[in-house]
């Protein structure tokens, strides 16, 4: 199936900030990446907000699919709501997870410009309730364990976006079944 103009758009705006940052972000440099005219990308963004807003949606659904793809044929369907928290967990730690070894700095400096951006923050919020475990009770040992492999998750994801160091991956597989065990409440060995 052809890629359509705003789908093109996306993937070199997409490009422009795992380069060069969210700052760079400019019809100019998206029209030069994507190898279409600036009137054409006003036609689909009338704004550099529309523009950005849209690259929210986009990376941030990519995730989201990404996730949807971890969950394994047992716990189909791949609709978080339809899912089991464990289930959801797993999707959200293996998700988290660049299957190339690092993830997308895109991601990584588009979430940090969204704490500036009510809008675009909730973009991502929505994704991350839909998957995420909540912040636990303090009194619910389960929740916590959950929590705590979260955190563990977008650790790991944190320091794989800021380190040129990529882990083997019998390693990363070994952290991952490790922080999902952790999630189950099951101790490490």
């Amino acid at each position: 199936m052809r890629q359509s103009k705003r789908e093109q758009a996306l993937e070199a705006a997409t490009r422009v900030v795992q380069r060069d940052g969210v700052t760079a972000l400019s019809y100019e440099a998206v029209a030069a990446e994507a190898g279409l005219t600036k009137g054409g990308l006003v036609y689909h963004f009338p704004s550099r907000e529309a523009l950005l807003r849209a690259l929210h949606e986009h990376v941030s659904g990519g995730w989201e699919r990404y996730m949807a793809q971890q969950v394994s044929d047992e716990a189909a369907p791949a609709h978080p709501e339809e899912l089991d928290e464990q289930s959801r967990l797993e999707a959200y730690v293996r998700g988290s997870a660049s299957p190339a070894g690092n993830p997308d700095r895109a991601e990584l400096q588009l979430m940090l410009q969204a704490t500036e951006d009510p809008e675009s923050q909730a973009i991502w919020n929505a994704v991350h309730e839909r998957w995420a475990p909540p912040l636990p009770e303090e009194s619910d040992d389960r929740a916590v364990d959950m929590f705590l492999a979260r955190l563990a998750s977008d650790g790991l994801w944190l320091y794989e976006a800021l380190t040129d160091e990529q882990l083997e991956p019998a390693l990363r597989e070994k952290l991952l079944a490790r922080i999902i065990q952790r999630g189950r409440g099951e101790a490490g060995s």
